[in-house]
């Protein structure tokens, strides 16, 4: 088993090899149990994570799934360059799932797909590695959980901070007081979008099984500005930039901040940028009051993309004692009640916010690495998913706040809206025929 120290030894490898992709990651130690990965939505990130994972020790991509015929030839093509090996092509995540000869399903897709598809994965017996948000709506995050315990499979969310070694060091100091009481977390998301125009029903292109790619949506017809990015800013598929990237600020700044689930939830904004068929907020604050007397706030701004504190992303911590400032990427500084810096981590790991596929690459291999090892059982998951549910369900609420155009009180036990049944509509979706979620 590897001890921490040893275990980001080892992880701070990764990336090493990026420059030359005939070259495994190399690590002393290398675990003896091979773990096999299917990889379902190899578009941008998806592709990230295969390559990623196929530069692992002893960790192998056996599988690859994605509905656009292009799309798979080439993360097909980018396998097999890398390792040598070709992995198997799939369409169809269910016949992919018939495959009994891999560990564990890594989850790219659209947002719509990331809970359906892991649940059809974890009754397949597989380990299940999801891209954050884990789910598109509340009861889908329940859903996974109850299906993670009753299937008794591993389901890590791509919530990869929770790996980053000077990350967990931040939070530990912050648990300890190294500010004081810790009472309000700020985070933020900036980045310079631009318009997706007005779009207009075209034939779906004869590489795409669009069919496959809504899934368990119900269905839509194809319109020229939906895919393969911008299905993100619409309701039906996507879930805004609240937890397009919120999901992860938000995550850091729940766990610094020790709480579970919010008492009150406000929300603010809207499509303020362009004229488009942008549906998601462009802009959009949210503020949420926790039962310890604490609370935390998220701004994104997707098309200003000014940063605060010197960082396009990040959480600051307010506390008795002082302030701790996270820039997002893997260092941190602490000041103290007289706004002297008296702690400054850094990191020399390469750090790009506006890089929409994995703006610590070099990190992220990290918390895949993690989740291999849990396979092995030689570690615990660093994000398992009630602690990824727990997470998500923020910005989901913020956006049911939004959406509805008041403030929400919820359920400190469970996060569920209280007394207002307009809002516990968007608490779920309506699905395709014979796509409904089943645990």
């Amino acid at each position: 088993m590897l001890n921490r120290r040893d275990f980001v030894k080892q992880a701070a490898l990764i990336g090493a090899s990026a420059t030359t992709s005939s070259t495994l990651f190399a690590y002393a130690g290398a675990p003896n149990d091979k773990v096999v990965i299917g990889v379902m939505g190899t578009n941008s990130r998806g592709a990230f994570l295969a390559k990623t994972f196929a530069k692992l020790p002893n960790v192998e991509i056996g599988y690859v799934c994605d509905p656009d015929a292009t799309v798979l030839a080439r993360t097909i093509s980018e396998i097999e360059k890398l390792t040598g090996k070709k992995p198997q092509g799939f369409s169809d995540i269910r016949r992919m799932l018939e495959k009994k000869d891999f560990d564990g399903l890594a989850i790219a897709a659209p947002d719509h797909w990331h809970t359906p598809a892991a649940i059809l994965g974890l009754q397949a017996g597989k380990n299940i590695y999801v891209e954050k948000p884990c789910s598109h709506n509340p009861r889908e995050g329940e859903l996974l959980v109850a299906a993670s315990n009753k299937y008794k499979k591993l389901v890590q969310m791509g919530s990869q901070r929770r790996t980053f070694g000077n990350v967990r060091d931040m939070i530990a100091r912050l648990h300890a007081g190294a500010i004081g009481r810790v009472y309000f977390a700020r985070a933020w998301y900036v980045n310079n979008r631009k318009s997706i125009g007005k779009s207009k029903s075209v034939a779906v292109p004869s590489t795409l099984d669009f069919d496959l790619w809504q899934g368990p949506a119900p269905r839509r017809e194809y319109r020229d500005n939906l895919i393969h990015y911008n299905w993100h800013w619409f309701w039906h598929w996507g879930t805004g930039e609240a937890l397009n990237n919120g999901t992860h600020e938000l995550d850091v700044a729940r766990w610094g901040l020790g709480v579970d689930y919010p008492t009150q939830v406000v929300s603010a904004g809207g499509r303020f940028q362009f004229d488009d068929d942008w549906e998601t907020p462009d802009t959009q604050t949210i503020t949420f009051n926790f039962p310890n007397n604490t609370a935390c706030s998220w701004e994104g701004r997707s098309c200003n993309g000014y940063p605060s504190e010197g960082s396009g992303r990040g959480v600051v911590f307010y506390g008795e004692k002082g302030t701790l400032v996270y820039p997002g990427s893997n260092s941190y500084k602490i000041f103290d009640g007289a706004n002297k810096l008296v702690v400054e981590v850094k990191d020399n790991t390469p750090y790009d916010p506006g890089n929409t596929v994995s703006p610590t690459e070099q990190l992220d291999g990290q918390h895949l690495l993690n989740f291999c090892e849990a396979i092995r059982g030689n570690e615990p998951l660093n994000a398992p998913i009630l602690e990824g549910h727990k997470s998500t369900l923020l910005p989901q609420l913020g956006n049911i706040a939004y959406r509805v155009g008041r403030s929400l009180r919820c359920d400190a036990s469970n996060g569920h809206i209280l007394n207002d049944t307009e809002a516990m509509k968007l608490w779920s979706r309506a699905y395709a025929r014979g796509w409904e979620v089943v645990v």
